[in-house]
């Protein structure tokens, strides 16, 4: 029984009130990849990243335009000019969000989810930036959803091209010196150049990872190579405004030339050439080894067993980056079902004490109060690193405290619950004997259902 207990919890997303647990748990897992839906009713029904990069467009231009009439009549500003523009990009972040978190508490596939998740981690954007706060949702369900079950090599090129990830590490402004429209506004003494930032975290975060053996020159090439990959719709130029809302590859701002990144020349010409690159950046054995890395630390401990990153890394390599193979060689290792716990996110655990009591959705309004009052708001992990995954950033007392506040008032809210029965089977076969003493010892049905929120044993996966 214990097997259906780290298939329920450290796999999943923690079982749900009602539920049997699963009697064969590696083939429930498995079964998942054909359950999973990456674009379900509530995310269709959202407003998608045209529509999003439109919303940005009209509320930067309004902000521009209510400093314009205030500088212009000589007074001061509305309050918060900066931000009263953006509330219907603040509202559609809320509403993504509230999405996603009723998505994670239903899912007929929470393996899956817990894999949109970590992905969504790995390829970080956050809202902390204005120009990503109504796109974060759009990226996690256009680039993420769709290719979590497919190549690593699809999954970059779809992170890479979204709007939500050019425009958080401003890529839309790199501009190749040698470019048509760089070498225009050279002449006119309005100097535009490359930006390096969507290049530096490709090779330090999404692909090759540090002390892999890239060099500055390489980050500067792959700068170049990605130069014209922008969002349309934006600029005030005609030439740059492309089509329409959202990626597009923009030409004329785009570094002419070959390029040579870790040793290999890329002669394509315009968009061909960054796709090249990623392309094998996405094969490369350092990339296997860093994503085969992360992967283990995420389900096997803080500390992952180096045979377990080794069998990992073996199936990327030769599966060519196919994403289930991968997840298939991770059920199949015995150091998941054995190794230590997890300490769980503060995400992992609301989602986990919401789904114990049957809870099948928030308000967008009460799911934002909660993760930030746990320290984790949704895609807001202020940097591109994303959100770490180790227990010292979680388990400190503070941040305990607030666990078991929110846990009273779940409990509190969740109506009559045996929540003797519930710890037996959210916890089949692994239920501590403290835990089940303190649970029984309870002055009350409330009480006893907030210490199994607040156990150990749901502090961690």
């Amino acid at each position: 029984m214990r097997e259906s207990s780290v298939a329920l919890n450290r796999f999943g997303l923690g079982g749900r009130r009602g539920d049997v647990p699963p009697p064969e748990p590696k083939r429930w897992l498995l079964d998942q990849f054909g359950r999973f839906d990456p674009s379900p009713p509530a995310i269709r029904e959202l407003p998608g990243s045209p529509a999003l990069v439109t919303m940005f467009r009209e509320a930067r231009d309004n902000q521009r335009e209510a400093k314009r009439q205030a500088e212009a009549a000589d007074a001061k500003p509305d309050i918060a000019p900066e931000l009263r523009p953006y509330r219907t990009l603040r509202d559609a972040y809320g509403q993504a969000a509230a999405v996603r978190t009723n998505l994670a508490l239903t899912a007929p596939a929470p393996f899956v989810e817990r894999l949109v998740h970590f992905w969504a981690n790995h390829f970080a954007v956050s809202t902390d930036k204005l120009v990503t706060l109504g796109l974060a949702g759009a990226f996690e369900f256009e680039a993420i959803r769709p290719n979590v079950l497919g190549k690593f090599a699809d999954l970059l090129l779809a992170v890479e091209r979204h709007p939500a990830m050019l425009l958080y590490l401003d890529q839309a402004q790199s501009v190749g010196p040698d470019s048509m429209l760089g070498q225009i506004a050279a002449r006119r003494g309005n100097k535009r150049g490359l930006n390096e930032n969507l290049a530096r975290e490709i090779l330090e975060l999404h692909t090759l990872g540090v002390r892999s053996g890239y060099g500055q020159q390489d980050v500067t090439e792959l700068a170049r190579a990605l130069t014209g990959w922008s969002v349309g719709g934006l600029a005030q130029q005609p030439m740059l405004r492309g089509p329409g809302p959202g990626y597009w590859f923009a030409a004329p701002i785009h570094q002419p030339g070959e390029r040579k990144v870790l040793g290999t020349r890329y002669e394509q010409a315009g968009e061909a050439q960054g796709e090249a690159i990623l392309r094998d950046l996405a094969a490369h054995p350092a990339t296997a080894r860093h994503i085969a890395t992360k992967l283990a630390r995420h389900f096997g401990g803080d500390e992952p067993p180096l045979a377990l990153v080794s069998r990992l890394e073996q199936a990327f390599l030769t599966s060519g980056g196919d994403l289930p193979t991968i997840y298939r060689t991770l059920i199949e290792a015995p150091e998941v079902w054995t190794g230590p716990p997890k300490f769980r996110t503060p995400w992992d655990w609301t989602l986990a004490a919401l789904r114990a009591v049957g809870t099948e959705s928030l308000p967008a309004l009460m799911n934002a109060n909660a993760f930030n009052q746990l320290g984790q708001p949704v895609w807001r992990p202020g940097s591109p690193a994303g959100w770490d995954d180790t227990a010292p950033s979680w388990a400190g007392p503070d941040a305990l405290y607030r666990r078991v506040e929110v846990a009273e008032r779940i409990a509190s809210r969740a109506g009559p619950i045996d929540a003797r029965a519930l710890a037996e089977q959210l916890f089949p076969g692994s239920l501590a004997d403290g835990t089940r003493k303190a649970i029984a010892g309870a002055e009350s049905p409330v009480q006893a259902l907030a210490l199994l929120l607040a156990s150990p044993e749901m502090m961690r996966r």
